[in-house]
């Protein structure tokens, strides 16, 4: 008897151990536990160790505070100018309340997808096909706003939507191809006509900046050709006034030494004549002889006749005088002095 009574308690204790400890409960981080008893909702446990009465208090349902994502599958909409496209989207949200998450809604999920669906609907039937496709933005800011009033009622904050895809129509997709190759092929000539265009201002520049530049190399060029001729002029005009200065210096030494020597008139008269002898080699046909000089240029030629008539008698044989006297034929022995005043 003994055996099987140690044995009876050993196994209550175990069965108490087994209903102690399915009454302890540890909630993890970022989890909610709802808290039922006989049927009625008692508690939301938040993370933490946790007891509860056995066999009348129960956990309704496990709750996942964490941020959430929900990708939907295309949805069929319609745009207001009648263009079926298939959209599909995702939703980011995360439970602020799990006792209206748990009893505000069946199933939440589904709920989040066909009110999705229906807001997606909704702000697509008022929009055209190109601003759907510019407007992903825009559609995303209303589908927040419109989820998250809807779900707050079931303890869901909407945090994010996005739009993944938007698939147009095959025969749209088509012919926005067609548009967009037509757009790129316009833009290609214009940016092909404004490069021609920029290519040939700028080859008219370079040729204006050289016929520029070559005038003015050439202004240049006869600036110093002009400045080179006048500095030449200059530098002959120099010369000259020069050789003059030096002319007009070497006579008047020569001045000053024959005054300085005593000169008579002898040399003044034969520096006259040497004077009058180059002046008569000249390439002039008359030559106006001053009057003071008149006197010496006979004297000059009556010695010269003197000269050649000696020169003459000395050349001829001595005999008797042709006229049979002792006189000189005719023409000899006799001097003719002129006194030209002009000499032609």
């Amino acid at each position: 008897m003994f055996i099987p009574s140690f044995i009876l308690f050993v196994i209550l204790i175990i069965i108490l151990l087994i209903i102690v400890t399915s009454c302890i409960k540890i909630v993890p981080q970022e989890h909610a536990y709802v808290l039922e008893r006989l049927g009625t909702y008692m508690d939301t446990w938040p993370a933490g160790l946790h007891f509860k009465v056995p066999f009348i208090d129960r956990v309704s349902r496990r709750v996942n505070l964490k941020e959430q994502v929900v990708d939907f599958p295309p949805q069929p909409v319609i745009t207001k100018d009648n263009v079926t496209m298939q959209i599909d989207s995702i939703v980011f949200f995360r439970i602020t309340d799990a006792k209206l998450y748990t009893y505000g809604v069946e199933n939440p999920i589904m709920a989040i997808e066909n009110l999705t669906a229906t807001t997606l609907r909704n702000i697509i039937g008022d929009m055209e096909l190109d601003e759907t496709l510019t407007s992903r933005e825009t559609i995303n800011t209303r589908m927040r706003a419109a989820l998250d009033v809807a779900t707050d009622p079931w303890g869901i904050k909407v945090t994010r939507v996005e739009l993944k895809n938007i698939t147009p129509p095959t025969a749209i997709r088509e012919a926005m191809e067609k548009q967009m190759k037509a757009e790129r092929e316009r833009r290609e000539s214009i940016l092909k006509a404004e490069g021609e265009k920029k290519s040939a201002v700028l080859i008219a520049e370079g040729k204006k900046e050289s016929m520029i530049l070559q005038a003015e190399a050439n202004k240049q060029a006869t600036i110093l050709a002009a400045e080179a001729q006048k500095e030449k002029a200059i530098k002959e005009a120099e010369g000259r006034a020069e050789a003059i200065r030096m002319e007009q210096e070497a006579n008047a030494d020569a001045i000053r030494m024959i005054r300085e020597a005593g000169a008579d008139d002898a040399v003044l008269t034969i520096k006259s004549l040497e004077a009058f002898e180059k002046a008569a080699n000249g390439s002039a046909t008359k030559i106006i002889i001053p009057s003071e000089i008149q006197g010496i240029a006979g004297l000059a030629a009556s010695l010269k006749g003197i000269a050649d008539g000696s020169a003459a008698v000395e050349k001829q044989p001595k005999s008797a005088p042709a006229n049979g006297s002792g006189n000189p034929a005719p023409g000899q022995g006799k001097l003719k002095v002129g006194n030209p005043t002009t000499l032609a």
